[in-house]
């Protein structure tokens, strides 16, 4: 079973709905005790990073989830969801991160639309096995301010500047965009990240 986890905002039933087109069974997670029997987990995330944060500590779910990724469970972050694993954000300066990722999450620079959103093109790096598959040119759904470092990104995007599209680090990965918002091609990464 996927559990997606509940901290009381995202975009949950999106997610939910994503999942369910894609024959995927999922189950809402607020609290420690349903993150340990999941087989694999999702972090959908919209909004502040310090709100997010915040709401992990105060019901446990960040000691959970750093547990089960310490044990191999398969996670994807979803746009905030993703931000919440580095270590800072500048949009919560002083509060930390969950810290399974170096780096800090930056504002996007001034001059460009903020948020970005809209479709951008993604730009996997070779090897990359999220977007095993994945054509040239592939567009993907964005909704943010902030934005994840490129260094050590497993896809870049453009908006103003190299952002940070994707992540994979052993059993977790992160995205900046929103699979569930992208079409055939967004199914298509979350039917990659269940056959895991």
């Amino acid at each position: 079973m996927i559990a997606l986890v509940d901290y009381g905002a995202g975009n949950l039933r999106s997610v939910e709905n994503a999942f369910a087109a894609i024959g995927a069974g999922t189950t809402r997670a607020a609290e420690p005790r349903a993150l340990a029997a999941a087989g694999r987990i999702v972090l959908p995330g919209v909004g502040h990073f310090g709100a997010l944060v915040r709401a992990l500590a105060a019901g446990g779910l960040d000691a959970a989830l750093r547990e089960r990724l310490a044990a191999g469970v398969p996670f994807l972050g979803i746009c905030l969801g993703m931000q919440a694993l580095y270590e800072e954000s500048e949009e919560a300066p002083g509060l930390p991160g969950l810290g399974l990722l170096p780096g800090r999450v930056e504002r996007l620079p001034a001059g460009v639309r903020v948020p970005h959103m809209g479709w951008s093109e993604v730009r996997p790096r070779p090897g990359s096995r999220l977007f095993e598959g994945v054509p040239a040119g592939a567009r993907f759904y964005f909704a943010h301010s902030f934005h994840c470092p490129p260094e050590g990104a497993a896809a870049t995007a453009f908006h103003g500047t190299e952002i940070g599209a994707a992540v994979e680090a052993g059993g977790l990965w992160g995205v900046q965009f929103h699979p569930e918002k992208s079409g055939p091609e967004g199914l298509r990464l979350l039917e990659r990240f269940v056959a895991r």
